[in-house]
């Protein structure tokens, strides 16, 4: 059963169809990319999953119940776990801090987050700073991280949520080419071991057909082209998009 399910999903601004009918699924451990040019749709899709937009039409289905027009707190509830192109973490606390919290919001705890976490779900926290090589660095205060640090930090946060699911929307920005690589091959391990869903968007396409199992690509907000790597570089529509001199505007 997929741990994902969109079907139809649609969206437009001011008269532009920024989705178009738009359905895929996602396997458990499988790590699906999705692509396309500028104003392609991506984004705007990939908000539509996350629940940081409501669809003019379709539906999302997470492990087989509708997430459909929720938002992002309700949908990270049902094991949804996202990381996004800016890092965002709590420079002021230490590392093992930051993602004590992310815990203690998965196990509905929000309100005790004004007293000192210290002592709550330490453990779980190292564990999870231990998979993403962060446990030498659990006491050091979040705002002096390498940027590098700060990217595994996040993913560390959003397994704190235990998701079936993890969206992330451009992880490798602003990182080393060596860093991009490491980041994804660490992602794609965890989600494997863990059974994760993972659905991305990223520019780089060397991290892209390196990690991917699959990958969509849109164009216009239309799903264009959906296989492997080798599907997908051999593909003419994909090619003339990257390569030749399609039009690529009309999306978000």
């Amino acid at each position: 059963m997929s741990v994902l399910v969109v079907r139809g999903l649609s969206k437009s601004f001011g008269g532009v169809r920024a989705v178009d009918d738009v359905s895929f699924a996602v396997a458990p451990g499988e790590m699906l990319a999705l692509i396309g040019p500028n104003g392609a749709g991506k984004s705007t899709c990939f908000n539509m999953v996350g629940g940081q937009l409501p669809p003019d039409a379709g539906s999302v289905l997470l492990d087989g119940g509708p997430i459909t027009g929720l938002g992002p707190r309700a949908i990270a509830l049902r094991g949804v776990g996202r990381t996004f192109q800016i890092t965002a973490t709590f420079g002021s606390m230490t590392v093992r801090e930051n993602v004590q919290m992310a815990i203690l919001s998965h196990r509905g705890q929000v309100w005790q987050f004004w007293r000192p976490v210290a002592g709550r779900f330490a453990t779980e926290a190292d564990a999870l700073l231990d998979q993403v090589g962060l446990l030498a660095q659990a006491d050091r205060a979040t705002g002096v991280l390498a940027y590098g640090d700060l990217k595994r930090l996040e993913l560390a946060i959003a397994l704190g949520n235990a998701p079936r699911l993890l969206l992330m929307d451009e992880p490798t920005a602003g990182m080393a080419p060596a860093e991009r690589v490491g980041l994804m091959h660490l992602t794609r391990r965890l989600a494997t071991g863990r059974g994760i869903a993972v659905l991305f968007t990223e520019h780089d396409m060397d991290v892209v057909f390196d990690v991917s199992d699959r990958i969509l690509v849109l164009n216009r907000g239309a799903l264009i082209a959906e296989g492997d790597g080798p599907a997908i570089r051999a593909n003419p529509a994909v090619r003339e998009i990257y390569l030749g001199t399609g039009a690529t505007s009309g999306g978000h």
